[in-house]
């Protein structure tokens, strides 16, 4: 009965602690640390320096200026860069909580930026504001933590193509997804009603496929017109403040469907029966040709992106691409004859190795939505499982790396409740519980195949989402959700716990200003 007892008490002391993703390890110690105007901060080495820059300003809501010292004094956060541990791996941290001292270590700057998260979510939710405060201080309770993700890829995809959100809201997006520990931001660029994204060479991307007037399959959301892009300057300045939240931008360049916003920019790209229209948005079809001009074309682009992006994953879609286009075309059926390939499968699968080998010239690997196995899987392809779990399993099991999408768990465009009490939506019912039960390793896969699973990701089409304010809305607190399933082990979820915890999170995103669906009471 005691231990019973015990046990218990433990659970709710846990539960306390406002953790969100929960860590690898946590251990509880006797005392409190307290943050106020002498608490000092010790940087060991030149990536601690970055990371105590980031506290700092992470922490201007308090109003205290963390002074160097190179003592500890009586109150002190020490931020160490340590040797390569295993048991940290290559993003994992230390955080150690003591009544003078609170130490934070880590083998990389992305270990030590993750202890700090863990270390902010222990002080109270106000110090996630903006507005400085006079005479702040908190006390931390004393905690051991040793913590790593289970996963790599720990993503969320935002599409701007169909509704356009400015940089500013970009940049917010990704800080709330660094707090929450979430890694890959994917950026869908380009798509059928705008490119998103300046490229110099072809300035009629931008000039004419950015101005659609997006209509939601022909049904008016607002009747206002969504267009927009970003500059390369503003590419830069978001992809500048990623690298400081450890976050990779995956940019994803649309091909060889979804293209209606480039052909329609350049029409020699297009699968034309009849000459082109006056409206130059009037397409025949959304797939692009299968001309090696086109492929050429493509390539020149992924050149400027290449040089705007560091990330060694570039998205090319291939999702939903609409073979009978191809069919009806002679030129289209011409050539898929001189190139001996048997059906349309393996012409978009051709289209695919083309940019494929391109990609690996330079260094990059490309990665796609789970089509591109139909035909065969070009050689160097990670697949991204939207229909389902089949793709990631049938990529697993070629030897390819996979990251888990499925529309039954991780596609935030879907109704969080009843439709009658929530803003209108694509469809589908994606409840918080139903998020945070998802695991991301197939039963299916054995151990050596389950490690091609590289992470999991969430994805916001915004077909339906016409405001920053309502994409907030459908990213939290599923992001949340999405943060705990993707970071920590199986065996520490626990459904229950997360929505205690939960509640503290909230108060965070509140401070923020940070719009989100309120818990289901």
């Amino acid at each position: 009965m005691f231990l019973l007892a015990a046990a218990a008490m433990l659970r709710t002391e846990f539960q306390a602690l406002p953790l969100v993703p929960w860590p690898s390890r946590v251990e509880l110690k006797n005392g409190s640390f307290t943050l106020d105007a002498s608490t000092t901060l010790i940087a060991k080495g030149r990536e601690a320096h970055e990371n105590a820059d980031y506290l700092r300003q992470s922490l201007r809501a308090t109003g205290i200026p963390l002074k160097g010292a190179g003592k500890a004094t009586e109150s002190t956060i020490v931020l160490s860069i340590v040797k390569p541990d295993d048991a940290l791996g290559v993003e994992g941290y230390r955080l150690k909580v003591g009544k003078s001292e609170v130490d934070i270590e880590a083998s990389t700057s992305a270990g030590l930026f993750y202890g700090i998260q863990t270390f902010r979510q222990l002080l109270p939710a106000s110090t996630y504001g903006t507005a400085a405060t006079s005479g702040f201080s908190a006390t931390v309770p004393g905690v051991e933590i040793v913590d790593r993700p289970r996963f790599g890829w720990r993503g969320m995809m935002l599409d701007v193509s169909r509704h356009f959100f400015p940089k500013e809201e970009i940049l917010k997006m990704l800080g709330t997804m660094a707090e929450h520990k979430l890694n890959h931001f994917h950026w869908h660029l380009t798509d059928e009603p705008g490119w998103r994204i300046e490229i110099k060479r072809y300035p009629n991307l931008t000039k004419l496929g950015s101005l659609q007037n997006f209509d939601t399959f022909g049904k008016p959301i607002d009747g206002q017109n969504h267009g927009g892009f970003y500059t390369q300057s503003d590419i830069r300045e978001v992809v500048a403040y990623a690298k400081k939240l450890h976050i990779t931008i995956v940019p994803e360049i649309e091909m060889p469907g979804h293209s209606v916003a480039a052909i329609a920019s350049y029409h020699e790209l297009g699968v034309w029966n009849n000459p082109p229209k006056a409206n130059p948005w009037a397409v025949e079809s959304s797939n692009l040709n299968t001309e090696e001009s086109t492929v050429k074309f493509y390539e020149n682009v992924l050149d400027e992106v290449m040089k705007l992006f560091p990330s060694t994953w570039i998205h090319v879609g291939g999702d939903e691409v609409d073979k009978g286009p191809w069919k009806g075309n002679a030129r289209t059926q011409e050539l898929k004859k001189q190139r001996g390939l048997k059906d349309e499968d393996e012409l978009q699968s051709w289209f695919i190795r083309q940019i494929d080998g391109y990609l690996t010239t330079h260094g990059r690997r490309l990665i796609g939505w789970d089509e591109i196995l139909e035909g065969g899987l070009a050689q160097g392809a990670t697949v991204m499982s939207w229909r389902g779990i089949e793709g990631g399993i049938a990529a697993a099991r070629a030897g390819h790396d996979a990251v888990m999408s499925p529309t039954s768990h991780m596609y935030f465009d879907f109704y969080q409740g009843d439709p009658k009490s929530e803003p209108r939506s694509i469809g589908g019912h994606l409840p918080l519980e139903r998020v945070y039960s998802y695991e991301p390793i197939p039963d299916a896969l054995n151990a050596t195949e389950a490690k091609r699973i590289l992470g999991v990701q969430a994805n916001i089409w915004a077909e339906y989402i016409p405001t920053s304010s309502h994409m907030e809305y459908m990213a939290w607190p599923r992001g949340c959700a999405l943060s705990e399933l993707a970071w920590s082990q199986k065996d520490a979820r626990d459904w229950t716990l997360f929505q205690g915890r939960l509640k503290h999170d909230l108060l965070r995103l509140s401070a923020e200003q940070m719009n989100f669906r309120k818990l289901d009471k």
